[in-house]
This record gives C-alpha cells, sequence and structure tokens, in this order.
C-alpha cells in the first residue's frame, strides 16, 4: 500500500501459470516494517526463482499477508494485473462512483473518531512512504479494511482492496494551505515528492490523480460533518436537501433563529431592521472548459451547499434556451447588450453568477450557477428564487449593476417560474438598487431612483459585496466587520445631521412641510415625482440646435429658403464658428503643455491638430464670406500681431465679434444669440457638476486615502476634475462676452444682470466658503442660484433658487437619515448574531442528544456526541468573544446621541482630533529634522571650552 506523508506501498502476488509470483516494484523507504515469516507450502516455483522471492521479501519494507488473506479467505485468487501499473483509460470515474455509496460509512467513521481525542501519528507529512501494513484477519473483528483505516487516521483512496491512502494530517494541512495561500493540488504533491526525492532518481509513482480523487471526496465528508449531516438518524447523506449545507450569515435576519418574538409588526419606520438585503452580479473571468462530463467526474454535492443542482438547473435552461435579452433602454450596459454571446468553442461556461448577502458578503443557499451566454435574466431569475427558499420576511433590498432594466418584467417572469415565489406575495415590499460603484454609468433618471443613499433603509450599504467576493476578499469576519461599520456610522452621523440641521435653519419653515410631504410620498410609493430631480430644465446647445432646425423646415414648407448654400444653412454656420472657436480653445490648452523638452510625440500630436485645425480654418473663411461679404474687409483691417499666426490666434469673425463694425443679416445674430444662452448655461452646468464632483474627492481623500500611492492617484482625479472645471469657466467667460456684445447689437436688455461675471472666487461649491469666512458667515456662490433662461422673470429665479436649495436640502436629509439608519442597524445585527449562536449551539446539542437513536455502536454514539458537543462550544465561543468585543457599542451610540443634540460636543471633538494630527506630525517632522550643530561656550574657571 502507498501511501502521501504516510504513504505504504504493498507486496503483490501475481497469478502466472506456474502457480503464484511475488512481484516487488517498490523502492527503499526510511519507515522499516518488520519482515513476516514467508511460509508458502503449495507452489510451483523452481528454487531457483523461490531464492529470487525471498530475496526480494528481505530487501522490502515488508509484506502485507492481510492482503493475500482478503481475498484466498473468500476462495478467490489474487489479482492477475497489477494494480500499481498504470491502466488504459477507461471512461467514467468509477472509482468515485464507487466511493459514492459508501459515503455514509466515511462520514460516520470520521465521526466516531471525535469521541477518542486528537493524537499524532507519528509519521508527519515530510514525504511519500512505502510500509507494510497488516490487517486485522481474525475474524473477530466485522471491520473491514477501509474503517480500520479509518480508524488510524490514514484515509483510503478506494473502497475495496485499497493500496494508498493519505494521513488525515496532511489532507487537513492542504485544506489550510490552500484556502490562505492559494496552493493548488499538483503544487502541493509535487513539493511532497520532492521531499520523497529530489534527485528524481527514484522518482515515486505519479499518485496526483489519487490525491485529486481524495481531497474531493474529503472537503465532501467536511462539509457533510460540519453541516451536522452525521447526525441525522433518519436521512442518508444522499438525502441532504438542496441548501441544506450552505452556512447561514449570522447577522442576517432569519425568523425563528435569531429574530425577536413580533417582528412583523414592527412599526413601517423600523421594517428595514428586519428586511434581507441582496446583491446580485456575474463573473465572466471564472469561464469553465467543456472538458469532463458527470459520469467521468461526478459531482458529490447534489445542489447540497452554494451551487444548484446541475439536473433541475439544465432542465429549466432548456425552456428558455430561445430567449432573447430585450436591448438596454438605460446606458449601453454590456449586461444587457452582450446577454446572448455564447463563450466561444471549448467553454461549457461564460462565466458563474451569484446571489450574496449584500451587507455581510455571505453566498445564499443555492444561489450560484453557471452563465451559457452572457448575463441572461433567466440565469439571475433562477438562483434568485431559489435563494428565497423557505424566507418569510416582508422587505427585500436587491441590487443589482442593471437592476434598472432586470426589475422591469421580473415578478412576470418569477410567476411563470414558480408562483408560490416569497418575492410574490401581496404583504412583500421590494426595492431594486444599483451598486454604489456603478451608478455612475447610469443614466441621470436612475442615479436618483435606484441610488442606495436615496433609499429609505439601505444605510450605508454599498451593493458591491459580489465585488468583494470576487476580489478574494474574507467575507467570514464578522465580528471586525460590524465593530468598524458601527464605528465609522457613530463618528460620522453628528456631522452630517448638524449640517442637515443648519441647512434647515436658513429655509422657510413652510417650505419645509411642503418638501417633507412630498419627500415621504415618494417614499412610500416611488411612481410620485421623483424629489430628487430638479424641474426647470437646463438649455443645451443641442436642444437649441433642434429648434432651430425645427424652424428651418417649417420655413421651407412655407417656401422661405434663407441660405444660400445647399450644404451649409444659416444655423450650420453659426454653430460651425461655435465649434471651431472650441477647438482653438483646445488647441491653446494643449499646446501651452509643451515645453523644451517635450517628447516627439506630443510636439507631432499638436502639429496634426494644428494642420486639421487650419484645414477647418479655410472652410470656415470661404462659406463666412459667402454669407457675409464684408467680412473679407474686416479681415484684411485687422493688424497682424504675428507674421504668421498659430491656429488659435485666429479671429473668426462670428456676429458677436463683427458688432456694428459693418451690416450683415441680423439673423445670424439672432442665431448666435440663441446658441450662445444655451452655452453659457451649458458651462454653468458642467462647472457645477465638477465643483461637486471636486468636494466629493477630497472629502474622500482627506477622510479614507492614506499612503502615497492612494494619494497620488487621488490628487490626479482632482487635476482632471479641475481641468474639466477651468475649461467650463473660460467656456463660460467668452459666451458672456458674446452674448453682451450681441445683446447691445440686437437692444436686448438685462442681459448683464441674468449673465453675472464669473470670478475666481464665484467658483466653489455649495459646501465651500469663501476666503477669509467662516461657516457662520458662508454665502452660496451665484452660480447655484441662477436660474436656466436667460428671459427668466423674476419668479422664475427664485423658482430655480428654491429648486437647487431643495434637491440640496432632499440630499442632505437623505445623507443625515442613512447614517441614523445604520447605527440601528448595525446595533440590531449584533444583538442577531448572538442570538444566532445561541440558537447555534442549542441545535448542535440537540443534535447531540439524538446520537443513541438509530442501530449505532457505542464508539459511534460517543463520537457522535462529543463532536455535537465540541461544535456547541465553539459557538458559545464565539458568542461570548463577539459580546465581549462588542461591550463599547453602547457607550458608542450614547456619544453619538450627545453630539447629534449638542452640536458643541462634535466640534469639540473635531478640534481635538484636528490637534492630535497636528501634534503628531509635528512629532514626526521634527524627529527627521537635523538637529541644529552645538553652540560653544567658554567655560569661566579655565581654557577649556564647553558644549
Amino acid at each position: 500500500m502507498q501511501s502521501l506523508a504516510q504513504m505504504v506501498k504493498v507486496k503483490k502476488l501475481k497469478v502466472v501459470d506456474s502457480g503464484f509470483r511475488v512481484t516487488d516494484s517498490s523502492f527503499r523507504s526510511d519507515v522499516n516494517a518488520a519482515i513476516m515469516a514467508f511460509t508458502w507450502k503449495e507452489t510451483n516455483l523452481s528454487d531457483s526463482e523461490m531464492d529470487v522471492v525471498w530475496d526480494r521479501v528481505h530487501q522490502s519494507a515488508g509484506w502485507d499477508q492481510g492482503y493475500v488473506d482478503s481475498f484466498l479467505s473468500q476462495d478467490k485468487l489474487p489479482p492477475a494485473n497489477d494494480p500499481e501499473l498504470p491502466k488504459p483509460k477507461e471512461k467514467g470515474g468509477k472509482p468515485m462512483h464507487e466511493w459514492m455509496k459508501h459515503v455514509d460509512n466515511f462520514l460516520q467513521g470520521l465521526i466516531t473518531l471525535e469521541g477518542r481525542g486528537d493524537f499524532t501519528n507519528g509519521i508527519y507529512c515530510d514525504q511519500i512512504h512505502s510500509v507494510g501494513l497488516d490487517y486485522c484477519g481474525c475474524g473477530q473483528s466485522p471491520k473491514g479494511q477501509v474503517e480500520q483505516l479509518l480508524e488510524r487516521r490514514l484515509y483510503p483512496a478506494t473502497v475495496v482492496n485499497p493500496k494508498t491512502a493519505a494521513t488525515f494530517r496532511v489532507l487537513e494541512l492542504f485544506e489550510l494551505l490552500q484556502y490562505e495561500s492559494k496552493l493548488s493540488t499538483y503544487e502541493f504533491y509535487q513539493t511532497i515528492s520532492r521531499l520523497t526525492d529530489n534527485t528524481s532518481v527514484h522518482e515515486p509513482k505519479d499518485r496526483y490523480p489519487t490525491l485529486l480523487r481524495i481531497v474531493h471526496q474529503w472537503r465532501h465528508l467536511k462539509l457533510l460533518k460540519r453541516t451536522g449531516r452525521g447526525h441525522d438518524p433518519t436521512r442518508s447523506a444522499s438525502e441532504t436537501c438542496p441548501g441544506e449545507c450552505a452556512l447561514l450569515c449570522p447577522p442576517c435576519p432569519h425568523p425563528g433563529i435569531n429574530l425577536l418574538e413580533g417582528w412583523e409588526n414592527a412599526p413601517r419606520d423600523l421594517r428595514y431592521l428586519y428586511a434581507l438585503n441582496l446583491a446580485l452580479d456575474a463573473c465572466f473571468r471564472m469561464k469553465r472548459k467543456d472538458c469532463s462530463s458527470e459520469e467521468a467526474d461526478p459531482g458529490l454535492s447534489k445542489g447540497f451547499a452554494y451551487v444548484v443542482e446541475e439536473k433541475a438547473f439544465q432542465e429549466y435552461l432548456k425552456k428558455h434556451e430561445k430567449e432573447t435579452e430585450p436591448k438596454s433602454t438605460c446606458s449601453r450596459h454590456d449586461a444587457v447588450n452582450l446577454a446572448d454571446i455564447r463563450p466561444g468553442q471549448g467553454y461549457a461556461s461564460s462565466g458563474i453568477a451569484t446571489v450574496e448577502c449584500s451587507r455581510h458578503n455571505f453566498k445564499r443557499p443555492s444561489a450560484v450557477c453557471d452563465m451559457q451566454r452572457g448575463e441572461r435574466y433567466c440565469n439571475m431569475d433562477y438562483i434568485t428564487i431559489l435563494s428565497l427558499q423557505f424566507c418569510i420576511l416582508k422587505l427585500f433590498l436587491i441590487s443589482y449593476d442593471i437592476a434598472c432594466q432586470w426589475f422591469i418584467y421580473l415578478l412576470a417572469r418569477i410567476a411563470q417560474i414558480d408562483p408560490s415565489c416569497r418575492l410574490l406575495q401581496p404583504d412583500v415590499k421590494i426595492c431594486f438598487l444599483v451598486p454604489k460603484f456603478h451608478l455612475p454609468a447610469h443614466i441621470p433618471a436612475c442615479r436618483n431612483r435606484f441610488a442606495f443613499m436615496l433609499t429609505p433603509g439601505a444605510g450605508l450599504g454599498d451593493g458591491e459585496a459580489p465585488e468583494r467576493g470576487w476580489g478574494d476578499l474574507n467575507p467570514l469576519a464578522t465580528s471586525d466587520s460590524l465593530l468598524k461599520k458601527m464605528v465609522t456610522a457613530t463618528s460620522d452621523v453628528a456631522e452630517h445631521v448638524i449640517a442637515h440641521q443648519e441647512l434647515e435653519a436658513t429655509i422657510d419653515p413652510e417650505k419645509l412641510r411642503s418638501w417633507t410631504e412630498a419627500m415621504g410620498a415618494w417614499e412610500l410609493d416611488q411612481t410620485r415625482p421623483n424629489p430628487y430631480e430638479l424641474t426647470v430644465k437646463t438649455p443645451t446647445q443641442a436642444a437649441v440646435h433642434r429648434q432651430l432646425a425645427e424652424e428651418e423646415g417649417n420655413a421651407l414648407k412655407a417656401g422661405v429658403d434663407a441660405s444660400l448654400s445647399d450644404e451649409v444653412s444659416l444655423c450650420s454656420l453659426i454653430a460651425m464658428g461655435i465649434d471651431l472657436e472650441g477647438e482653438q480653445c483646445s488647441l491653446k490648452t494643449l499646446t501651452e503643455s509643451l515645453w523644451d523638452h517635450s517628447q516627439d510625440r506630443q510636439v507631432t500630436r499638436v502639429a496634426l491638430r494644428s494642420n486639421a485645425l487650419n484645414r477647418k480654418l479655410e472652410e470656415w473663411f470661404s462659406l463666412l464670406q459667402l454669407y457675409i461679404p464684408t467680412s473679407l474687409l474686416l479681415r484684411k483691417r485687422e493688424p497682424q500681431k504675428k507674421e504668421n499666426p498659430k491656429p488659435f490666434e485666429v479671429k473668426l469673425w462670428l456676429p458677436s465679434q463683427i458688432g456694428r463694425q459693418v451690416s450683415f443679416d441680423l439673423s445670424l445674430a439672432k442665431i448666435e444669440y440663441r446658441l450662445r444662452n444655451a452655452q453659457a448655461h451649458e458651462a454653468l452646468g458642467v462647472l457645477r457638476r465638477n465643483l461637486q464632483v471636486r468636494a466629493t474627492l477630497y472629502d474622500v481623500k482627506d477622510r479614507w486615502l492614506r499612503g502615497q500611492g492612494a494619494n497620488t492617484r487621488a490628487l490626479n482625479a482632482i487635476a482632471t476634475v479641475q481641468a474639466r472645471i477651468a475649461a467650463a469657466r473660460d467656456e463660460y467667460r467668452q459666451a458672456r462676452i458674446s452674448l453682451l456684445a450681441l445683446a447691445d447689437l440686437l437692444g436686448y436688455d438685462k442681459v448683464d444682470q441674468e449673465f453675472l461675471p464669473l470670478e475666481d472666487k464665484d467658483i466653489r461649491s455649495m459646501t465651500e466658503t469663501e476666503n477669509g469666512r467662516g461657516k457662520t458667515r458662508r454665502t452660496l456662490s451665484w452660480i447655484w442660484r441662477r436660474v436656466n433662461a436667460a428671459d427668466a422673470t423674476e419668479e422664475e429665479t427664485q423658482a430655480f433658487v428654491m429648486e437647487t436649495i431643495r434637491v440640496e436640502w432632499g440630499k442632505s436629509r437623505a445623507r443625515a437619515q442613512r447614517y441614523q439608519e445604520e447605527i440601528k442597524l448595525v446595533e440590531e445585527e449584533m444583538n442577531r448574531t448572538l442570538r444566532f449562536f445561541v440558537w447555534k449551539a442549542a441545535d448542535w446539542r440537540r443534535k447531540g442528544d439524538l446520537a443513541s437513536m438509530g442501530p449505532k455502536s457505542a464508539e459511534q454514539q460517543e463520537g457522535l456526541r462529543a463532536y455535537a458537543e465540541r461544535q456547541a462550544a465553539l459557538c458559545q465561543s464565539l458568542h461570548d468573544s463577539f459580546q465581549h468585543q462588542w461591550k463599547g457599542v453602547p457607550s458608542l451610540i450614547k456619544s453619538a446621541n450627545e453630539e447629534m443634540s449638542r452640536p458643541d460636543l462634535f466640534y469639540r471633538r473635531r478640534q481635538q482630533e484636528y490637534e492630535r494630527r497636528n501634534k503628531k506630525a509635528t512629532k514626526i517632522f521634527t524627529s527627521y529634522a537635523m538637529p541644529a550643530p552645538p553652540i560653544p561656550t567658554s567655560s569661566s574657571h579655565g581654557d577649556h571650552s564647553t558644549t
């Protein structure tokens, strides 16, 4: 018998024409076994052959007489073929199929050992050994070879006449190594093989396929054992229900386990405490090649834990294989538009999909499946339904990166698959969300409707749990995770609550009341108008282009055509000029970025863009001369500051630049005025958005980022946003200059009052203060108080101001509420975790009490009770450990409540934190500073000097 880390190899008998022959293909081992007496009377071997047999027996590590007796006692001959020699490949996993018939015996053997304590076998995980083993063959013990090996903590590779085994210790070691260091089975086996013989002179036989099979069986037995399947007196391992072996998430709500009685009658404003937060996602890096089959490599877990049962899943897919996914009505999501793309030749699946607890990163039972053609709805629907089996909760928060598309016909699809699904019940409420990282890729309407921060009851969740799972993060650190969430929420909640209170103090109480009512109505029924969206729409250049094109079309229908070219109309001409102006500004910025040591690639890019712009300018002036012939005179009169001006220095002579110098068609000036009007407002909109983004980036950098690398990336992101702010600033200033010139030409009034000069001090976010002013004297920049229409009345301007403040008030209210919800959620999750482990310990003790049921030996009963008590003690230890770690949570919550009610406490704490950081920074700086040189001083008692 050969084994891994305690591997033994047994001498074999082969049937030959002249009788039995002893063969020995083993190598020498440091593990010596007693040489057994060789008594063999009935043989046809010659004397010379007998001498060879004796030599081989004495030179080997021993001969297992029990292996021969196992055949002879049953009147059978030993195997004619050498089991150790390579066999031709056969279709089908015969050893695994055979083992599956005996899984219950293996499971009971492992649990029986729990009642005998732990001991070391004496042979460690150092190499592959060849030793001789004697099975008990006295006839007084009913135990077979497998049971005898398991009793000595040797795991056999086969269930019939095993010749290879691995110690329990080496399997446990490999299991931990694979989890911690991502070590593959092949690398582990090669290490053991190298420890045996690193010269390859006496290289051991390849037992890598055998090790793969042993590890597969071992993990499956551990799964059954740890989930209590060996303690079930009525059902065998093969009768395990789907999802029964999955670990439950301790902090999540489980009625009858960790929820108090009456949870279903909680008031409306506290129902979010008993909501189930789910996150869906798919990973297309985890492809599976089409290289095996159930017959050749049978799966041991038939949907027992997280992966769905394959047979039922394939039958379900056959019913939906002809379905095509609707195209996205939001952004161009690849998850939707590429859902029907196959993974390619040679692949059985394009990836995997999962449903997880979004707050604690636990996989849901029966919630992992293969993807066949991209991210199809039918796959996601199937695992969503299975993950909610036996769930009786009433509120679900489901996040998915394409939830805006997936949820549209979800309930109708579920009704066709499983009409009894919990999501279809009338007392159930579902909130669909998009993970925070994926949300910016959606259109503005989705960003307001599916945002975590704007959804009541979401707390500070982000829905990115599957992404963290794909990133190999550890989802089992429940204690540490919950405590960190509590510390974060309690330390920051006062800041957001106080900021919201200060904002409300500046708003009219009557408006506050109406806004609050509208917000509450939307939170109850999201079909109502979204309060987070501005009702005053911003005119854009594209919208003005469309209006002008429609007006031109109506004029053509009436028989009026003011165009002088078949290709370029009046509107197209002015739009072309404004676009050229933008290209000039972009080229100027790019040119100014060059310096003496710029690379050839950078200089070439600027040169190519300059050449392209020169060609466009030539085309522009030819068209301009057609519509404004006098522009040629203006170009000749214009003094040339340089002999060869750069393309961005050339004056375009748009109507706003011509003014009253020459006469031209004023309809061109009116068109430019409308386009400039939209350009100015569009620039202000871009400026406002990027100012808020910059404020958020600064806040994230100051709060969360530490280290040079993270801060460098943050500064690069801020620099990109700052460049956009500068471009929007210059665009507004140029548009304003043109608008004032056109207003003077056309006789428009109050344009300078509508479009105020944009100074650098005005370019700040809503939360930034003006230089030299504190928070108490903070004023809002005029860019946040301007209405988005040049011809607006005073009432419309005031309405726009209130709309902006209303949206900002709503978001401020949402932030304050989410932080307060997070504190209550984490506190409830901590309590649920403690109650879960109390229940789990009691459940294991109950299973231990059932050990006496059924036909079990005293040893098996002892092992069942010992393992159940061990698991119960572990659950109790986890309960006590978490309770100790969380003993300071009530004081954190109390301090947070005091800071919310007394802002002076919050400001005092922030001042202390600021001083502490400065003190630490000063200490670090002074420790690295160069010490001042010593100053020599003369002594009055002699010629010696002292320092």
